[in-house]
């Protein structure tokens, strides 16, 4: 196979930023809409009566969008391409009681969500942000992106085992990040964040807010071939799922499909919920797009039939220090391309014919791509692709970029993969 071609450090850039920008899901939809919005696209809401015209729309629901575009003179049963994503990332969230803390030392009661490289979390200079709930029942988007907590490690001289047995940590105790002095006053920190966001004293009355790292993405080694960075996991193919619907709705070129991206939140936790994989969410919204458009249960079935996902998530590029851990015979290399990723139990939804749907749409686009499957003595993890196969009885292809340690606060990606996965998906999209 040929070598790829050297990566757009445009996009690489734009990716920063992205993963800079978007320290929740919430952020992450909202940033994902204003590109959308500006290639054409347009917000309609579920509560609504939809029309059956063409061009590109879009559905914003909590952590989560469904975003579509409908080519001129598409029929009713016209298939859908969908590139499948996941919002959230692993982190610490805030507890309904946040206002805690002892020795004179103010904290923030936090809970795990997911599963966080916890050690990741220690010592780094954290901000705080998520959505504000109000009395009226609007939202409201608020990000600390400034020093304000930190969750302090132990000293060595206080725990002389921790080179020779390992860090060990309890996830209630030890976890609670500090960010002040004094003592504890309930309803302090959505004071503080009120004050933040330019609210009201007593205007919040729900919140959804999360820690972050404050350090911002960069390039990394000798010749910058690496970025480091906060939420790769799965942020990366959520920014190029919609990087490539932008592209393929303003290519102006004859669509045989009907071009989506689907970034759910939850998927950390199981992806049962509203916004999440196996929620109601994408066969809605696939549904009544069929429907607005003068279709039948019948067309809404033959629109399905002819349906294939991405389900883009990230995997696991082989560890140089922990080589053993990875299938002896299959060794995604970081910039080799993005990668297919197989398990015959289920845990991935690819089968062969998907392979070769996969394949044709690299070759089209002239992206290389590798294979990745577990150690068998190693448990494999999933994604949102086996989920989506089942619920709504969708071809489903599981793919990704290679990265190395996923689920810490700081994950670590090739600087041409990222440009390659997004190429490779609008060769899919374009059907």
């Amino acid at each position: 196979m040929s070598e790829p071609p050297r990566f757009d450090r445009g996009h690489t850039d734009d990716l920063m930023s992205f993963l800079a920008a978007s320290p929740t899901p919430y952020h992450a939809v909202a940033n994902a809409a204003e590109r959308l919005e500006k290639a054409g696209f347009r917000q309609v809401s579920e509560t609504d009566a939809w029309d059956g015209t063409s061009g590109g729309k879009y559905v914003l629901r909590g952590g989560a969008i469904v975003a579509w575009y409908v080519p001129e003179g598409a029929a009713p049963h016209t298939p859908f391409r969908i590139v499948g994503a996941h919002t959230d990332s692993p982190n610490l969230r805030v507890k309904p009681l946040p206002d805690t803390g002892a020795h004179g030392w103010r904290q923030v009661a936090v809970e795990i969500y997911g599963g966080p490289l916890l050690n990741s979390w220690l010592d780094r200079d954290l901000g705080l942000a998520g959505r504000l709930t109000l009395r009226d029942g609007s939202t409201r988007l608020v990000n600390v992106d400034r020093p304000l907590l930190r969750v302090p490690q132990l000293a060595i001289h206080l725990d002389r085992s921790v080179s020779a047995e390992g860090l060990k940590l309890d996830k209630q105790r030890h976890l609670q990040p500090v960010w002040g002095l004094g003592d504890v006053r309930d309803g302090d920190l959505i004071a503080f964040l009120e004050e933040t966001a330019d609210l009201a004293a007593g205007e919040v009355t729900g919140w959804d807010l999360m820690v972050h790292s404050i350090e911002a993405p960069a390039y990394l080694g000798r010749d910058k071939e690496l970025v480091a960075g906060p939420r790769m996991d799965n942020l990366l193919s959520v920014h190029a799922g919609t990087t490539a619907l932008a592209a393929v709705a303003t290519s102006g070129a004859a669509q045989p499909c009907i071009p989506v991206l689907a970034a759910f939140d939850h998927e950390e936790n199981g992806s049962q919920s509203d916004t999440g994989a196996d929620g109601p969410l994408l066969g809605s919204v696939l549904e009544r797009s069929v429907f607005a458009r003068g279709g039948s249960y019948e067309d809404r079935s033959r629109a399905f039939a002819g349906t294939v996902c991405l389900s883009s998530d990230t995997g696991h590029a082989v560890h140089p220090n922990y080589a053993e851990r990875h299938d002896p015979t299959h060794h995604p290399r970081v910039n080799g391309g993005p990668i297919l990723k197989v398990n015959v139990n289920n845990r991935y939804a690819t089968d062969g014919s998907g392979r070769a749907l996969w394949a044709a749409a690299c070759e089209k686009a002239d992206v290389p791509f590798q294979s990745f499957v577990s150690n068998n003595s190693m448990p494999c993890g999933t994604t949102i692709g086996p989920i989506t196969a089942a619920r709504h009885g969708i071809k489903t292809v599981d793919i990704g970029v290679a990265i190395l340690s996923m689920h810490s606060v700081r994950e670590l990606c090739g600087v041409d993969d990222p440009w390659l996965l997004a190429n490779s998906l609008v060769a899919f999209l374009e059907g």
